[in-house]
């Protein structure tokens, strides 16, 4: 018996020459150029039932090898137990044998089940014939390195697992199962690792799991915004699934559980502040222009007014400082820009904010000033005399309101309170459910499929950031006051209460309450009459004192 590499007579050792007959070296050159015909005649997997036999591929595996072969961006939306592994794997053990100095890597969200796939990369390689086989200079189960100069990595998807390297192929392995916040500093760390190339690639492959950033990347490749392209496979395409399979499959599980692993529905939560019915038609674009952080949307229009919502951290590079430009000019208020960024100093922020307020017309500027805040605020206006802050002051049991300024003990922003959390929520919801507010940024609209109920309010899920979100509730509270509505000259809750009206024959259920945020509301009786209840008094729609309570 042949000696191999660690006295394994399934590897060639480094310095293995191959003495090749003619059929041999036609048949390797036939796989090199057809990775479909090399899987087809060459690969063995694990069945479960009858052990290791040949990849006999279903058709629509051979359209991943394919896809995955011609194009730089794959992206495949699948269900549970359809081969998606095996066929990657086939794909990678046929980039690192015909092309030399061939980086690939192998992630998933834990190095464990990374390493479960380098496993199968590594029995797939141990019984091919041996003219097929490269020479092997390191094997274990993190990593392998062949003689022709090629490697494959098994790793994690954290942010920092292959930061610094360079592959030719990065393979992420159920990437929807990663949490969110990873998932997004991850893509910040490895996409500079292939995109320096003109032929390097990334395959991702997943089973859906919730509105995070393989929907978005999905969604991007789907409708044409990005260069993935995308794979999807129905449930019903494997052979042996039927209607009785289905049914048998929902009865272990449940109706909900099968929609996602296998229909490969993106299923948000119920718990959402938006209806998850809304937030599945919410459509970003891509910016027009990208400048130090800020993403444009649309710029400037000499006559129009803007407002600006800003949040603030600490700039250690966790949460993020961020900030919303809308255009209030009418209604539908629009998005027109957005701020993010967690590395900036509060001692910078605040010349940022005024470089893009200075850009849109000396917008209105609302800071949020619990903590650090504070400090922005005040920097915006005693050191940079920024004359366009919103100011606030308290009105007793009416809490904080805008104000023109003329007045003793003003704050230069607002301080989030359970009170102007809930007005702000309460708005926010109002205004995007009823397409009052336009969103226009993907990192917004992901926000919002994740800011859920916690206990008596509303935060990001757990491992998803809120930060751009949180300008948008103060957004929703600034509507509420009197003094936006004068300043901007338009009313986000006459507009609400006229369409409603304009509806009312239609036979459509209308918004029950919209927050004022002078505890009062504005309701719709069983005679079809607005009115407002105030200590218990109701007044008509025509009621002049009701009008003037607007």
């Amino acid at each position: 018996m042949i000696k191999g590499y660690n006295n394994n007579p399934l590897l060639p050792k480094e310095d293995y020459k191959h003495s090749f007959t003619q059929f041999e070296l036609e048949e390797f050159i036939r796989c090199s150029q057809d990775p479909i015909y090399f899987a087809r005649k060459y690969i063995k997997i694990i069945n479960v039932d009858k052990g290791l036999v040949p990849f006999d591929m279903w058709d629509f595996q051979e359209k991943m090898l394919k896809t995955f072969h011609e194009n730089r961006f794959s992206i495949c939306k699948l269900p549970r137990q359809v081969g998606k592994t095996t066929t990657a794997v086939t794909y990678l053990l046929h980039a690192i044998l015909f092309n030399e100095n061939y980086n690939v890597a192998i992630l998933a969200n834990k190095a464990k089940t990374s390493r479960e796939i380098m496993s199968r990369l590594q029995l797939a390689f141990e019984n091919l014939p041996r003219f097929l086989q490269q020479g092997v200079k390191e094997w274990n189960k993190g990593s392998i390195e062949l003689s022709n100069g090629s490697k494959a990595q098994a790793d994690s998807t954290s942010g920092s697992s292959i930061r610094g390297q360079t592959f030719n192929v990065v393979f992420l392995d159920e990437f929807a199962h990663v949490p969110s916040n990873i998932a997004e500093e991850f893509f910040m760390s490895t996409y500079p690792t292939i995109s320096s190339g003109t032929t390097t690639k990334i395959i991702i492959v997943s089973t859906p799991k919730g509105l995070n950033l393989f929907y978005k990347m999905w969604t991007d490749a789907v409708e044409k915004r990005s260069l993935y392209v995308p794979i999807e496979i129905h449930w019903s395409m494997v052979p042996g699934r039927d209607d009785k399979w289905k049914d048998q499959i929902i009865k272990n599980t449940s109706e909900e559980q099968f929609r996602q692993e296998f229909l490969c529905e993106f299923i948000g939560s119920t718990s959402t502040l938006i209806n998850s019915s809304k937030l599945l038609t919410l459509r970003w674009m891509n910016p027009i222009e990208t400048d130090n952080n800020l993403d444009i949307f649309e710029k400037p229009i000499a006559s129009h007014t803007y407002t600006i919502t800003v949040d603030v951290s600490e700039g250690l590079g966790q949460d993020y400082s961020t900030f919303n430009v809308i255009d209030v000019t009418s209604i539908p208020y629009k998005q027109v820009a957005k701020y993010k960024n967690n590395k900036i100093s509060p001692m910078l922020l605040p010349t940022v904010i005024l470089q893009a307020a200075r850009k849109y017309n000396d917008a209105f500027v609302l800071v949020e000033i619990n903590s650090i805040g504070l400090q922005v605020a005040d920097i915006l206006h005693f050191e940079l005399a920024y004359e366009n802050l919103i100011k606030i002051q308290i009105k007793g049991k009416q809490g904080q309101q805008s104000t023109p300024g003329f007045t003793k003990k003003i704050a230069y922003g607002l301080k989030t309170t359970k009170q102007t959390k809930n007005i702000g929520c309460s708005n926010l919801k109002a205004l995007i459910e009823s397409d009052k507010l336009i969103i226009n940024d993907s990192d917004t609209i992901m926000e919002l499929k994740s800011f859920s109920v916690d206990k008596q309010s509303y935060k990001g899920e757990d491992g998803n950031n809120d930060d751009l979100v949180m300008t948008l509730v103060h957004f929703g509270w600034l509507t509420s006051q009197r003094y936006f509505k004068e300043t901007v000259g338009s009313n986000i809750r006459e507009a609400l209460q006229i369409e409603q009206m304009n509806i009312a024959d239609l036979d459509v259920v209308p918004f029950g309450i919209i927050d004022d945020g002078l505890n009062n509301t504005v309701e719709k009786d069983a005679s079809g009459d607005y009115w407002i209840d105030d200590l218990s008094r109701k007044y008509p729609w025509d009621n002049l004192y009701f009008r003037d309570k607007l």
